[in-house]
């Protein structure tokens, strides 16, 4: 299993981040089998497809080439120009060859890492040129596996070719007894598909790198438990940080709840455990508004607020709990509940209208307490659960 520099095990699988990281860097899996079987294979299909063209232009060039007058000789100008003539009757058959290998070289280094253009690579390092790091290298496990690889992929081709050899023995021999130029045009046919299959070799090759490949990546990049956690923190945040964040952002919150009760029209209480401050434009077209909502000693903080700025309080323990736990802060009253905050509102301004004070009564409480109508499924105690009727 591999290790780090502080000797923990790197079990775990490497994160998007550290990919990511990795990638950044130049670290992905490629495989230099897979680029050279394609461009290999790619060849050879190249002179079977275009092979006998080439031939056919190259043996005009060679004919046009040694059949001129003797004027032709003491004429710079004819060279040129017959130069011209033969390079471009065979360029566009080598072009279109180069081509195809260029395009199989370009798929054979993108098809397994993808697309990727890093410098840090080729970043000149001082290490790289410490001898002792050089040796180390050169007599490492991953040397050991090269040197591996190379001995087994020479073993593949020249079993290949071999057995290609003893296929086309007989095609061999009887070249001696053809004429020069149909033997040279079979001895080109010949070494063009010995090329090709020896060439088909290497598929097995990359076939088996490509996957090895992708497990040495992997492996390399796997990590320990403590950078995987070390990570998270980075990219989430330390919990202590994260904790106090959530604090500031919660008195953040509730000193602008604070700030909007007195502007409220009525806080309706427990009277100990909840306090919820209500707000109702008139000339608006919506419901009634929480402004402000609170449990126990914010419950209290809201009450003392509500006093000091002669917002009427109105002790209504089952409305209190019904606004409490069906609503957010600045969320409009469900419907269910229009009636009973209507009720209530209609009250206090009523109350507004006959006498400067602020506190109603309790007998009035009372009264208003018994007339308001509280669904059965917002009838909610003070765990916020309702009972069963």
């Amino acid at each position: 299993m591999a290790e780090d520099e502080s000797g923990q095990e790197k079990t775990e699988e490497a994160t998007p981040k550290r990919l990511e990281k990795a990638r950044d860097e130049g670290q992905i899996a490629r495989s230099r089998e897979l680029g050279t079987t394609l461009l290999l294979m790619t060849g050879g299909v190249s002179l079977l497809m275009f092979g006998a063209t080439l031939a056919e232009r190259f043996q005009g060039v060679m004919r046009n080439s040694f059949s001129f007058d003797r004027d032709a000789v003491f004429d710079s100008s004819y060279m040129i120009s017959h130069l011209g003539r033969s390079l471009g009757s065979i360029i566009d058959v080598v072009v279109l060859i180069l081509v195809l290998l260029m395009i199989a070289g370009a798929i054979g280094s993108v098809s397994l890492g993808g697309w990727l253009f890093s410098s840090k690579p080729i970043t000149p390092k001082l290490s790289r040129m410490n001898p002792l790091e050089g040796l180390q290298r050169m007599f490492s496990a991953k040397a050991l596996v090269e040197l591996f690889k190379a001995i087994a992929k020479f073993s593949l081709v020249a079993v290949m070719a071999s057995m290609i050899l003893w296929y086309m023995r007989s095609e061999l021999l009887s070249l001696s007894q053809e004429a020069l130029a149909p033997a040279i045009t079979h001895a080109v046919w010949i070494l063009v598909w010995s090329a090709l299959g020896m060439s088909s070799a290497t598929i097995i090759i990359a076939a088996i790198d490509v996957p090895f490949q992708r497990f040495e990546n992997s492996k390399k990049l796997r990590m320990t438990r403590q950078q995987v956690k070390d990570e998270y923190k980075d990219s989430e945040g330390k919990p202590e940080v994260k904790s106090k964040i959530r604090q500031l952002q919660r008195e953040l919150a509730q000193s602008r709840m604070m700030a909007s009760i007195p502007e409220a029209d009525v806080v309706i209480t427990n009277p100990e455990h909840f306090s919820v401050a209500l707000k109702y434009d008139i000339s608006g077209s919506g419901a009634p508004v929480v402004v402000a909502k609170g449990a126990d000693e914010v419950a209290m903080k809201i009450r003392e607020i509500a006093n000091l700025n002669e917002v009427p309080l109105l002790r209504s323990p089952q409305l209190a709990r019904a606004v409490f736990f069906s609503t957010e802060i600045n969320d409009e009253i469900p419907a269910s509940l229009y009636l009973a905050v209507a009720q209530v509102l209609a009250f206090i301004f009523q109350m507004r209208q006959a006498s400067s004070s602020k506190r109603p009564a309790d007998a009035q409480v009372r009264a208003l307490n018994r007339k308001l109508d509280i669904p059965d499924d917002m009838a909610f105690d003070a765990s916020g659960d309702v009972p069963d009727r």
